[in-house]
């Protein structure tokens, strides 16, 4: 019998998969979650002080374990940020693949509605659903007293084709009906309620 067993083993090509390993599902690129609590800022610190990278992930098993484990945005505490961003970009604007960029935002004043546009939007990101998928440096979800906010976050502000098919499609997967806007980061910088150069 022991002879049958080692036969039989011997026969696997070596590095295949055995039935006891889990194959996993790849990502067409890295995605790193990040969170900012500036619930309790230190005085005189420097904005993104707070950031903290949490994980880098490249498979679909990762990101369903790290959702699962990790709070939806509706369980964090107010001013608390929450961020899915391309593995090497930091989501401040300082970044270079943010510097030119902007965001389209929208608000939500029920916690539930957050969570679901917040799981549909990084399900459309890590599979790659969006045609202008490399103008995509990732998303915010911003926990706040009276309303929540979500941003997704582009690189090149000035193509406006582009962030205007960004726009209508993340419209479509996150099911809004109202307009939503989008600001470039340059405005942003200089004044706190930018207007909106592009709206949906």
């Amino acid at each position: 019998m022991a002879s049958e067993v080692a036969a039989a083993t011997s026969e696997v090509p070596a590095g295949a998969p055995t039935t006891a390993e889990k194959q996993t599902h790849k990502l067409e690129r890295k995605w790193t979650f990040w969170f900012d609590n500036q619930s309790k800022p230190k005085q005189g610190a420097a904005w993104g002080t707070s950031l903290r990278k949490v994980y880098t992930f490249d498979t679909v098993e990762e990101f369903w374990c790290l959702y699962d484990q990790i709070f939806r945005p509706s369980k964090f505490t107010a001013n608390a940020d929450f961020h899915l961003f391309r593995a090497g970009v930091e989501p401040k604007w300082e970044d270079p693949e943010c510097a030119n960029g902007g965001k389209w935002t929208v608000t939500s004043n029920k916690k539930a509605n957050l969570d679901t546009m917040w799981l549909e939007t990084l399900m459309s990101l890590i599979g790659e659903q969006f045609d202008e998928a490399d103008e995509i440096c990732g998303v915010v979800a911003s926990v706040r007293q009276r309303h929540d906010k979500l941003s997704l976050w582009t690189k090149t502000a000035a193509n406006e084709a582009a962030q205007m098919g960004i726009g209508r499609k993340w419209k479509e997967i996150i099911d809004v009906t109202d307009k939503i806007s989008y600001s470039f980061h340059d405005d942003s910088r200089r004044e706190r309620s930018a207007k909106s150069r592009y709206n949906v």
